[in-house]
């Protein structure tokens, strides 16, 4: 790990980690990450940021300086491993005040929180330890806050944003399209391959998070930006190297993969040509899939499966969104529901009411014994 002095090191958040500075017990359980458990090399980077800044925080680097005793004295990293293992629940509570000190949001706090409880229960398994120093820590309660969703209208205007007049075009209008057609993640997008398009059925074959493979079908307008891309790019020199089954659907202007950073890039430049709300991302399409298909009818389990989700109540969220259609529901099913028989501009007297006067007091009969 890098010692250098405060003045000169830098910030977790503008210089990404080099494998140099992880420690030996954190390379091993990052490598468990990505080789075992199979997550996203996005995944895999920011739980290494969370474990080096946790990492300066033990060394003294930030906050509070655990041995003032070591005065300038190198910290290496297997000291630093060594403070890992000797952790104990006072450390992690003067970890979080020094994040709390920092300003992090209790998002970013709990996310933080989050990668450490899976270090250690990961040193656990590993019979390095037999407590884990966050048993007693509780995570922070988060605000709930309702995702953003586009309506129909709003969405028209974004997908036609890109055109198809030529390739580059034609690729960002089939990207849109295949994210608000399926409500895939954007870095499922991006690792989409030619093998695993169908568009003689319409089906997607995902690789979600761990991995994870799942069926999900794309409607007709999907399809065919989809053969729109594909008709320019075969005609452009981009398009020859691609030809085996394994290669990636959506490519760069020099025919390599594109990043997710890219589609961010691509997306906030159709939301100004829209006039649409720049704070819009990709997962807004993701939202805007799952909340339509509920408020026309699509049952949450298969609401659930189609995004990927492990956990029912991560859809549920999107429950909120859709008041709408459950008053349609209850307005069409429930045997008192209907107010057709009420004439319009009819004022419903209060039922302490006769006659349109004041409302009387109420009689309540005297209580027994």
């Amino acid at each position: 790990m890098s010692t250098a002095s405060a003045t000169s090191t830098p910030s977790p958040a503008s210089h990404p980690p080099t494998e140099k500075a992880f420690t030996p017990l954190v390379r091993q359980f990052l490598d468990y990450l990505k080789f075992e458990k199979h997550f996203s090399d996005y995944t895999v980077k920011s739980y290494g940021a969370d474990l080096i800044q946790f990492g300066m925080f033990l060394a003294g680097d930030i906050g509070h300086r655990p041995n003032p005793e070591v005065g300038g004295t190198a910290v290496t990293p297997d000291v630093i491993d060594d403070r890992q293992l000797k952790c104990e629940p006072l450390t992690i509570r003067e970890f979080l005040a020094y994040l709390y000190g920092q300003n992090y949001t209790k998002s970013t706090t709990a996310r933080k929180l989050a990668t450490l409880r899976s270090f250690y229960k990961f040193l656990i398994r590993r019979g390095l330890l037999s407590v884990n120093p966050l048993s007693t820590i509780r995570t922070p309660k988060q605000e709930k806050r309702l995702p953003k969703c586009l309506d129909l209208e709003q969405v028209q205007k974004l997908l036609e944003a890109p055109g198809d007049g030529d390739l580059l075009s034609a690729r960002d209008r089939a990207m849109l399209e295949v994210l608000y057609s399926s409500g895939i993640r954007v870095s499922e997008l991006v690792e989409l391959e030619m093998g695993d398009l169908d568009l003689q059925e319409g089906v997607l074959r995902v690789r979600g998070k761990g991995r994870k493979e799942r069926l999900t079908p794309i409607g007709s307008q999907a399809i065919r930006a989809l053969q729109r891309y594909f008709e320019l790019r075969a005609i452009d020199g981009r398009g020859q190297q691609q030809q085996q089954g394994d290669s990636r659907v959506f490519l760069n202007k020099h025919g390599e993969s594109l990043s997710t950073r890219s589609v961010r890039r691509k997306l906030d430049k159709y939301l100004v040509q829209a006039g649409l709300d720049p704070g819009i991302s990709p997962h807004t399409l993701r939202h805007s899939f799952a909340t339509h298909l509920l408020n026309n009818g699509a049952d949450l389990r298969s609401v659930q499966e189609l995004l990927g989700h492990q956990s029912l109540s991560t859809t549920q969220i999107y429950t909120h969104l859709t008041t709408q259609r459950m008053k349609d529901a209850y307005d069409a099913a429930h045997p008192r529901a209907d107010v057709g028989t009420v004439p319009a501009n009819t004022t419903i007297p209060h039922p302490a009411t006769t006659n349109g006067a004041a409302p009387q007091r109420p009689f309540y009969p005297a209580k027994a014994g």
